[in-house]
């Protein structure tokens, strides 16, 4: 009782200090150059005061059967960070090997952050992955050395100044976006979607965007033929998931998990991952069947 009552104390603070913030015009288009530097890398502005790290393990190779993962399927670690006054709150999710969980999950807590969840996203996958997710409030800078060194205990890779090389997709990506109802963009070979709740999600007084993780995020990876692998969750409420989980099942789309990602949002949230290997366009239409049965944003 005592952990909640400090909890809830501390979002009433926050979002006071960001009221205060807002007035004196320091919340919109906060510098976040500080954080940069903690996190060691730079990170892309989002709506709503929001920059978003992307992580990707390209240092991974895993296989799922005979489909290689590329980091934008299945493997991007990231981090978000929301300002509210002098403090922010961080949601995020690292990807790791067996091996590196226990240290990163010792790092992160010693340097005051919070985890949310620790559990699979995929299924049969080789070598084995986890993912670690991270729900923490607190001073912005603080928090992203915190991150900063969980991460230097992994092989992760560092910033790559590099533009990745375009390349044909090898599906037809206006057909896929017809049939989910939602425009896509191509990240790293990856076609990807994202999906917004219509009910405004809420951790205390705090709202949470989208950009930080509550949106149903729908991720194809061409393996040839017209065919693509495909990975991500659908976020929904607890009276969703079984319908949800009956549209997947019957359109071909294996439900490889069901889990929180959070702790204390409102309305309470759970994730389903899936996977399946086949025709793109026949896939879509899967999807796009279990978005329906969802209070999606239209």
């Amino acid at each position: 009782m005592l952990q909640q009552s400090n909890r809830g104390s501390w979002w009433v603070l926050t979002f006071t200090l960001f009221l205060v913030a807002s007035a004196y015009g320091q919340a919109p288009g906060a510098d976040w150059r500080t954080v940069e530097e903690a996190m060691g890398r730079p990170g892309q502005a989002q709506p709503g005061d929001v920059i978003r790290f992307g992580m990707p393990r390209k240092d991974l190779h895993v296989m799922v059967g005979n489909v290689a993962v590329k980091p934008g399927l299945a493997l991007g670690s990231w981090a978000t960070f929301q300002r509210a006054g002098n403090l922010a709150m961080v949601m995020g999710d690292l990807v790791l090997t067996e091996d590196e969980v226990q240290p990163v999950m010792r790092k992160l807590q010693e340097g005051g952050m919070e985890i949310s969840a620790v559990h699979n996203h995929l299924i049969g996958e080789s070598p084995r992955v986890m993912y670690m997710h991270i729900a923490s409030h607190g001073e912005a800078v603080k928090m992203a050395h915190a991150i900063h060194d969980a991460l230097a205990l992994t092989k992760t890779p560092g910033p790559d100044s590099t533009a990745s090389a375009s390349e044909p997709l090898g599906i037809d990506q206006a057909k896929i976006e017809e049939a989910l109802g939602a425009k896509g963009k191509i990240n790293g070979g990856i076609l990807q979607f994202g999906v917004p709740r219509a009910e405004v999600i809420k951790e205390g007084e705090m709202v949470v965007p989208p950009t930080m993780g509550v949106a149903t995020a729908i991720n194809l990876q061409p393996t040839g033929d017209g065919k693509a692998a495909i990975s991500g969750d659908f976020v929904l409420l607890g009276k969703e998931v079984n319908p949800v989980m009956r549209a997947l099942r019957e359109n071909g789309i294996e439900v490889t998990a069901v889990h929180s990602h959070m702790l204390f949002e409102e309305p309470r949230l759970f994730f389903m991952h899936f996977w399946a290997n086949d025709d793109a366009a026949r896939l879509a239409k899967g999807l796009r069947a279990a978005l329906d049965v969802t209070n999606s944003k239209k």
